[in-house]
């Protein structure tokens, strides 16, 4: 691939122009608001002109409602050899083509399985990919040169290459993006309200649980609204579940005992059950899941502190595997969760208390 045009500088559509253009591809940026288009570029992510002829590819980083459209706009005129777009959703904007009656011999739905809270160009990272899945969603008329030209886009952008039908993809992020997303949401509402001494408590847990809730409602709202019904199946058995586990605590407020016994069990099934689901998300690289322990480190909150404890790390030759900060309330301190191997628990505790680290321990 020499030349690319993608079309729309947001976050995900600027992120791959970046990565394109600092592997040797001549990529050209266009938008709705050329002023975004401006601003990729000023980025590195290539030119806001226009190219002098068709590139090799054609990439669509509009949202699902405008994929459609966009595509079938640029294939009209002849824009690319090969065409994609890399919206969230898959099956809709397929389907939209085909009663369009195109040729899409030359187009290959695909989605980047990366993302940032944030929104927009000067969001955008090269290496926002790297690692990630990028599912290719291929069907019996695309041809095989457009199919390849969408293999090395992923391979420039680092990204790990993932074929799937696109309506399973579609049941797939409704389950491990879109409802996650939907639930962060609710959760984090429940805050809006609440006294402020209940919010000053807050720690790493409603932390992470509430991290993507920050996330832009307007793109989530679009997303939504590309598939709505695997989403709303996907949260009819959360709802399920809300309601088993609601019974259960309110029989454990029970006077009879036997009622909170059964309140008990109910409760432990569903962090039981949460326990296998949480075990068969992929790990590192997309690898089995592995067990890291964890060696908890007292920091003040200066300049430097965290890039001197990564370097002590290094010294004893400990990889950190993962790593968290829970701040102190009130407090210019935190707490390190330092994420390792269990062979080098031992080892990298050693160090840093011989480098004048406070450990904290369990």
């Amino acid at each position: 691939m020499r030349t690319a045009l993608v079309i729309g500088t947001g976050l995900i559509g600027t992120s791959a122009a970046i990565a394109l253009a600092g592997r040797g591809v001549t990529v050209h940026l266009r938008d709705h608001d050329p002023a975004r288009a401006s601003t990729a570029a000023a980025l590195g992510a290539g030119t806001d002109e226009a190219p002098d002829g068709p590139v090799d590819l054609v990439v669509v980083a509009v949202p699902p409602a405008h994929v459609a459209a966009t595509l079938a706009e640029a294939m009209t005129a002849g824009l690319g050899r090969g065409y994609l777009d890399v919206a969230s959703v898959k099956g809709g904007p397929k389907r939209e083509l085909e009663a369009l009656g195109l040729d899409l011999t030359a187009y290959i739905g695909t989605h980047p399985m990366s993302g940032k809270e944030r929104s927009g160009p000067l969001a955008a990272t090269a290496d926002l990919f790297e690692g990630r899945p990028w599912v290719l969603t291929p069907t019996r008329d695309t041809d095989t040169e457009v199919l390849n030209l969408a293999l090395e886009l992923v391979a420039l952008c680092r990204a790990v290459p993932v074929v799937m039908d696109a309506d399973a993809h579609d049941r797939a992020v409704a389950l491990v993006s879109h409802t996650p997303q939907l639930v962060s949401s609710m959760v984090a509402a429940r805050l809006e309200e609440a006294d402020e001494s209940a919010v000053r408590l807050c720690g790493q847990g409603i932390r992470d649980v509430t991290r993507i809730a920050a996330s832009d409602p307007r793109m989530w709202v679009e997303i939504l609204s590309a598939n709505p019904g695997p989403v709303a199946d996907v949260l009819s058995g959360v709802a399920a579940d809300l309601d088993e586990t609601v019974r259960a605590l309110r029989s454990l407020q029970s006077a009879d005992e036997d009622k909170r016994r059964d309140g008990a069990s109910g409760v432990e099934d569903v962090l039981r059950r949460g326990n296998a689901g949480r075990s068969r998300v992929p790990g590192k690289h997309g690898a089995a899941p592995t067990t890291y322990e964890t060696v908890a480190v007292l920091i003040s909150d200066q300049p430097g502190e965290l890039a001197r404890i990564f370097a002590d790390a290094g010294r004893a030759g400990v990889n950190i595997e993962d790593v968290r900060i829970e701040h102190a309330t009130g407090q210019q301190a935190g707490l390190v969760q330092l994420m390792v191997d269990p062979s080098a628990v031992q080892v990298l505790g050693a160090a840093l208390q011989e480098r004048g680290w406070a450990l904290r321990t369990s």
